[in-house]
């Protein structure tokens, strides 16, 4: 499995602190509140909008938050003016990395990002530049909880998956866009356990990164995914599980 859904795993264990919780419900109101502008306040008719709130309800954020995020966008309260914007660039070991904000000053955003980039050994790069690295997925993050290889490629391949990228730990299950609702659906009903789904930029092939360079990139992925407007961060790289164990004890 490439390292990055293996970071993500370890972080998670790792921060489970306010300001971790904090900056989750962050961008958890501007998706909400940019969904509602986008597509209306009805979740019934706005699935970016039902997605977003089915979000915020697993990370306990309260529901008057919900309500709130959604009145904004909808404009019946007064609210930020949020946009969507992505950014690629290159972090250490020529690992593609790709930034999605939402923000309301690209301006702003677009140099602190750059300014992150360039500290920690990468560089910004032109829209288009890395993306051709990456096919949008449907993405199953699921726990095998004890089933074999096979048994999860049979079932996720029943279901009307694509691929599956197996660890005992922590599968990923490769969808089109399109069919992620039903084979989420489908796996749940075989009483899998879901721990992510969602539409995302899954790499082509991964790098292979190792020591200095492996220690940089890791720092460079934390300070963007720290950053205020960050929504999603995609990247390709690969790096050994151990090693990055020892850094999150570090």
């Amino acid at each position: 499995m490439s390292g990055h859904n293996k970071w993500a795993k370890i972080k998670h264990k790792k921060a489970a602190t306010d300001a971790a919780k904090g900056r989750v419900y962050t961008r958890l109101i501007k998706e909400i509140t940019l969904a509602a502008r986008m597509g209306g306040g009805d979740e019934s008719g706005n699935a970016r909008l039902r997605k977003a709130i089915l979000d915020a309800k697993a990370a306990n954020m309260p529901a008057s938050n919900v309500e709130r995020a959604i009145k904004k966008g909808t404009g019946e309260l007064e609210g930020v003016n949020y946009e969507e914007v992505a950014y690629e660039g290159y972090g250490p070991g020529g690992v593609a990395i790709i930034a999605e904000l939402i923000t309301d000053n690209k301006n702003r955003a677009v140099s602190e990002i750059r300014h992150i980039f360039s500290k920690h050994g990468g560089n910004l790069a032109s829209a288009g530049a890395v993306s051709w690295k990456f096919d949008k997925k449907g993405i199953i993050a699921v726990a095998p909880e004890g089933r074999s290889e096979d048994d999860v490629l049979m079932l996720a391949l029943d279901a009307g998956a694509e691929d599956v990228k197996y660890d005992p730990e922590s599968t990923e299950i490769l969808t089109a866009p399109s069919d992620l609702e039903t084979v989420k659906s489908a796996l749940e009903k075989e009483n899998v356990k879901i721990e992510k789904a969602e539409v995302g930029m899954y790499p082509k092939d991964t790098v292979k990164v190792e020591g200095k360079e492996a220690e940089q990139l890791l720092k460079l992925l934390d300070a963007i995914e720290e950053h205020d407007d960050i929504q999603k961060v995609y990247s390709n790289y690969d790096i050994d599980v151990d090693v990055m164990a020892q850094m999150s004890e570090a």
